[in-house]
């Protein structure tokens, strides 16, 4: 039977088991909508900008394990994916983004709203890819599946011309992908894995560090089995938390520049670093020269371009994280590592992490959530926010964090809990952003309140950007360059001051969500924290905005200085004078 290439790409997407697409039309796939007009059993979900759009689908495939979709039009439609698609890709998330594009005769002739995708994304996703041929559109797209949720997850773009989206073809649709299989996922090295079990058990202060690896490949189950099977210490990455329950006995904190004192400092004196599912990046190392200086280092990942390349390995391992941890737990004995965990647990107990200020703290208003909701996902934006919040959010089985790691991406935590939530309508979603981020994407309020998602918005205003007010503060002599988010023009330039004559924050949030038909409170006294998760709590029926004014100076801490090894943190924040 013969169909256009839009009918084929909605046969394909329904072979897929695609239930939701992440969708903005546009003149190059009006083909597109067209065909998907009267497609039953799968939501288009249309955000109100392509960057909230593909964030959206990142929050959702890193909620479900599902790969996220998305459709925009060619140009300025396929450019604003672009960020967003560098953060699903840096942090090893399955998408297949499809853009459309200018008729094949047209390209490379500056047509209306033409762009090279493929050649712009080409080095922050895994494939791209632009369809030339009828014929060939039934097999790039079975490709295009099979590669973003096989091996290291990731991103793959399609291009989609228009006149391949009208042409007449086939209706058959692939069940295999022609490509060759990857082995990195499916053999495991036993002889390397042998060695590593051989240094483990030799060892007197071994530590796990678990990065994001572990959840990409489902292996939180069989992680903590090994390391209650060995007695071994847990460290992790922000993007490792969780990987066993932060409540378990023997997890440490988190790792690096704001990493827990226990755990940076057990990094420091081990004599075996076991890392799984990490790309040992600059975050969590502090001072490479210095990184656990004493350590013989065991690494297992998935990309053999990881291993050794920012840490030298000794026992390097090329496998998938859950196939590697099944295979470890058939040699796994016991170690008698009472003296280690003892000082461990001493570090802990001396150097926790707290906030000090009285008042609302961010703490306290996440240690609240931790109290209030059983079964919850937390999305975060990125600076002080999302710091915080992998300090002091507590992770199970029934509580899950995503957030922006490898890249970083201001404006991802409220599109991020959109998707999330498409994903998970049963459960509690909840964004925390600070005002910087929020404002980046905000207009996904309105998205929120299309789809009737009930989703919880918590925003930390202390009025600036605060992570680089930090650096600005401790490192650059409190010269606040750039990020006072309450500056008038009128204002003194070189203002570092806080002061009664501050001008208002702009938006006001409260009144900038109702607008938007959310509900809203604002929190300014630590005994409304908890009403205000409360209120929030019974709401099924729109977001609510929680804007919790905090500290404007609040600080992370601890911190590790610029080029410092991570022993060298400073703990305490000094006064100002």
């Amino acid at each position: 039977m013969q169909i256009t290439g839009a009918e084929l790409f909605v046969k394909a997407l329904q072979e897929e088991k695609v239930d939701t697409l992440f969708a903005y039309p546009g003149g190059q796939v009006i083909d597109l909508f067209d065909a998907l007009y009267d497609v039953q059993g799968m939501e288009i979900i249309m955000p109100r900008h392509e960057q909230g759009l593909v964030h959206a689908a990142d929050g959702y495939a890193r909620s479900t394990g599902k790969v996220g979709v998305c459709l925009v039009t060619s140009g300025p439609g396929a450019t604003n994916l672009v960020t967003g698609i560098a953060t699903a890709n840096y942090d090893s998330v399955p998408l297949v983004c499809f853009t459309g594009q200018v008729p094949t005769p047209l390209i490379g002739k500056d047509a209306f709203q033409e762009v090279d995708i493929v050649k712009i994304t080409k080095s922050i996703c895994k494939y791209a890819v632009t369809v030339r041929k009828r014929e060939e559109l039934a097999a790039i797209i079975k490709k295009a599946f099979y590669i973003a949720k096989t091996g290291k997850p990731g991103v793959v773009v399609v291009d989609l011309p228009k006149d391949i989206q009208r042409a007449y073809g086939s209706d058959e649709y692939p069940t295999k992908a022609d490509i060759r299989e990857a082995t990195s996922d499916t053999i495991i090295p036993s002889e390397q894995i042998k060695k590593a079990l051989e240094v483990l058990h030799n060892s007197q202060k071994p530590v796990f560090l678990i990065g994001g690896g572990v959840h990409i490949s489902n292996a939180s189950k069989e992680m903590k089995q090994l390391a209650e099977v060995m007695g071994v210490p847990v460290v992790t990455t922000i993007m490792g938390k969780g990987a066993i329950p932060t409540s378990h006995e023997l997890y440490i904190g988190n790792l690096g520049i704001h990493g827990s004192y226990a755990a940076n400092i057990a990094i420091s004196n081990c004599d075996v670093l076991f890392s799984i599912g990490t790309r040992f990046n600059d975050r969590i190392t502090g001072n490479i020269e210095e990184f656990a200086p004493n350590a013989t280092v065991i690494h297992i990942d998935i990309d053999s371009a990881a291993i050794s390349r920012n840490i030298a390995a000794h026992v390097p391992v090329v496998a998938d994280a859950k196939m590697a941890i099944s295979e470890l737990l058939k040699g796994a004995t016991p170690l008698h590592l009472d003296e280690w965990r003892d000082q461990i647990e001493q570090w802990k107990r001396k150097y926790p992490i707290r906030m000090k200020e009285e008042g609302v703290t961010p703490q306290k208003i996440i240690e609240s959530i931790n109290t209030i909701f059983d079964d919850v996902i937390v999305t975060t934006d990125v600076g002080q926010n999302q710091l915080w919040t992998t300090q002091f959010l507590e992770i199970t089985e029934h509580k899950k964090l995503i957030t922006s790691g490898g890249l970083g991406t201001m404006g991802f935590g409220l599109p991020s809990a959109i998707g999330a939530k498409v994903g998970n309508p049963k459960r509690t979603v909840i964004a925390i952003s600070g005002d910087g981020g929020m404002q980046m994407n905000i207009q996904e309020l309105a998205t929120a309140i299309v789809y009737e998602l009930p989703i919880i918005i918590c925003i930390l205003n202390n009025g600036y950007l605060g992570n680089v007010r930090q650096w600005q503060e401790m490192f650059f002599a409190k010269r606040y360059s750039g990020t006072c988010m309450r500056y008038r023009k009128s204002c003194d330039k070189n203002c570092n001051m806080l002061g009664e004559k501050c001008p208002e924050y702009t938006p006001d949030f409260i009144r900038l969500a109702e607008n938007y038909g959310a509900k809203a409170v604002r929190v300014t006294k630590e005994e409304e924290i908890e009403a205000a998760f409360a209120f929030a709590k019974k709401n099924q029926k729109a977001p609510i905005v929680i804007e919790f004014i905090i500290d404007r100076e609040a600080n992370v801490m601890p911190i590790v200085p610029p080029e410092n090894a991570l022993k060298d943190m400073i703990m305490e924040r000094k006064k100002r004078k």
